[in-house]
């Protein structure tokens, strides 16, 4: 095998490494690949880097990044194989992109603020993709983000037509009206209206975040760890005690659950 070994590698080592590896002689497995079998990978690898984000561990975000830039390069490989695009039209098609929509710093427009710059880039990005309507902009929303995350987007790109609530207070009448809706399904019992009213209450309270300047998506991935953490110390005082979490009945772990919440 002609490879030449480093202590340092860069980014063109990296496209000759996956040349070598989806060559006849290579990985069998790394040539089995295509774009739809290693779908997963990339979004799994994508979730890895947030995680290293959110722990604040620069180490596992060096070695995540790496993992999200192999996926870049893998489907890159897996394209030019086929006569389509490779990593240099990848890296060409997004500074392209950059500089056309930031003409505040490679041209003549003038952007003094944050808010003045993503005013631009929405209308820049709304023409070079030709959307002539709002709903196209709501339409264009990547369909498969995490639901909580789409529907704020979506409520975001709405506010820009004018359709929002004028405040906080708007938007907890709406969501009460909502879960009062669920209650009269609920008491209905046909499973269809009942998921339906959920998804309605479960879309205000994206509304609400967005009002409240929260991220709906780390708010749930917060108050979830919170639960996990709240779970395992109620386990442990049920434990200690020598007591079988499943013996107890839903007033007994309530009581357990509320020592663990005030520790």
């Amino acid at each position: 095998m002609d490879f030449q070994f480093k202590d340092k590698y860069d980014v063109n080592d990296l496209l000759e490494i996956m040349r070598i590896l989806r060559s006849e002689n290579g990985c069998p497995w790394d040539r089995e690949q295509d774009h739809k079998s290693i779908r997963k990978d990339f979004l799994e690898e994508t979730y890895e880097v947030v995680e290293a984000i959110d722990a604040d561990d620069k180490e596992l975000l060096l070695e995540e990044l790496g993992d999200v830039l192999l996926q870049v390069v893998f489907h890159s490989r897996i394209e030019e194989e086929k006569g389509g695009f490779d990593f240099d039209d990848v890296a060409d098609g997004i500074c392209q992109k950059l500089i056309v929509r930031h003409p505040h710093v490679f041209g003549d427009v003038n952007a003094e603020t944050s808010g003045e710059v993503l005013k631009n880039w929405n209308n820049i990005k709304q023409q070079t993709k030709g959307q002539e309507t709002f709903y196209e902009t709501l339409e264009s929303v990547c369909t498969t983000l995490p639901a909580l995350m789409r529907a704020q987007k979506i409520g975001q790109r709405a506010k820009r037509a004018g359709m929002d609530f004028k405040d906080v207070s708007q938007v907890l009448e709406c969501l009460e009206s909502e879960i009062s809706e669920l209650k009269e399904a609920v008491a209905g019992g046909k499973k269809e209206n009942i998921s339906d009213e959920l998804g309605d209450v479960l879309f205000s309270c994206t509304n609400l975040a967005r009002h409240l300047d929260c991220d709906a998506e780390e708010s749930l991935t917060r108050s979830t760890d919170k639960f996990i953490k709240r779970f395992k110390e109620t386990e442990n005082l049920i434990r200690c005690e020598g007591t079988d979490m499943k013996s107890l009945n839903i007033d007994e772990l309530d009581a357990y659950w509320r020592k663990a919440k005030s520790k």
